[in-house]
């Protein structure tokens, strides 16, 4: 099964793929070589399948090697168009950078996608699990999560094994004790499952959040409701959302502030907030897509 799928221009697939590390966590999966995004997905059907997103002409080619039905093959097509944000406008964004030396790339790279999980629950996770630990140690709890709670893609002619993401209900059926000694997630362990919990029974919402048409500051609030969702979190998560008022500011943040205005001497929060204030709803957007002085 192969579709063909339009995006908004500009658009550029390698750019929106590699927008934040979310390509390198399972079930993503990239060939960087190849230009090729994969992610095992669970569709609403609960057929599991790998699929493989390539760069068309105007868009995005989506490849599974299995047979879907109409309805699946509606369902994967919402999802990807989500995921990819392909339906997005920046022309507001990309007149407002025209004007800093800055940003002047943002246009010709098509920057201002943010790559998304196909559910809002998988994004939350991703973020909490990003929180005061380094990456390595992230993508090694998303691992361990997938692999304990997601159903799993067997490929009979091969030794390894690929899991989809783990839906509300299958984290909640658990335990922190099993989250903090199997998964390894540490003091997260509580956050994780009370999210699942309060997902899986009905008591939020948080895929209504995609569509949410509160104002920013209050959807904000909403996400810090959330346990394990402070500040940097819940403004990772509304670029997520396509919401750029906010800046995800953490140790990160801080030392490319440092060496962009301040010779590399310690700055605060506050400080990092001043440089972009000036950017208004796009706040957010002028931070990810700055042409910093500090590579890393």
């Amino acid at each position: 099964m192969k579709l063909t799928l339009p995006a908004r221009q500009p658009f550029n697939f390698r750019n929106t793929v590699r927008s934040h590390g979310w390509y390198q966590m399972a079930p993503f999966d990239y060939d960087e070589d190849e230009n090729i995004l994969k992610y095992v997905i669970r569709l609403e059907t609960s057929k599991v399948l790998e699929i493989q997103i390539r760069e068309a002409p105007d868009g995005i080619s989506v490849e599974a090697q299995k047979k879907l039905t109409t309805a699946e093959v509606n369902d994967l097509t919402k999802t990807v168009t989500w995921m990819f944000g392909l339906e997005m406008d920046f022309s507001d964004f990309y007149a407002a950078a025209k004007k800093e030396l800055k940003l002047a790339h943002v246009v010709q790279k098509a920057y201002g996608r943010v790559l998304r999980s196909p559910t809002l629950f998988e994004d939350v996770l991703k973020t909490i699990l990003t929180t005061n630990t380094l990456w390595s140690a992230t993508k090694r709890m998303n691992l361990n999560l997938i692999k304990e709670f997601g159903p799993a893609l067997a490929w009979p002619d091969r030794q390894t094994e690929k899991h989809a993401f783990p839906e509300p209900a299958e984290i909640a059926a658990s335990s922190p004790e099993v989250l903090r000694e199997a998964v390894r997630v540490g003091y997260r362990a509580p956050s994780i499952h009370e999210l699942a919990v309060r997902v899986a029974s009905g008591e939020l919402d948080i895929e209504s959040f995609k569509t949410s048409g509160l104002p920013t500051l209050e959807l904000r609030k909403e996400l810090l409701k959330i346990k394990g969702v402070g500040p940097y979190a819940a403004a990772n998560l509304l670029l997520i959302l396509g919401r750029g008022d906010f800046i995800p500011v953490d140790s990160w943040a801080l030392k490319l502030v440092s060496h962009e205005w301040y010779d590399g001497e310690p700055v605060t929060p506050k400080q990092v907030e001043k440089h972009f204030e000036k950017w208004g709803e796009f706040k957010g957007l002028a931070y990810w897509f700055w042409n910093w002085k500090y590579k890393g």
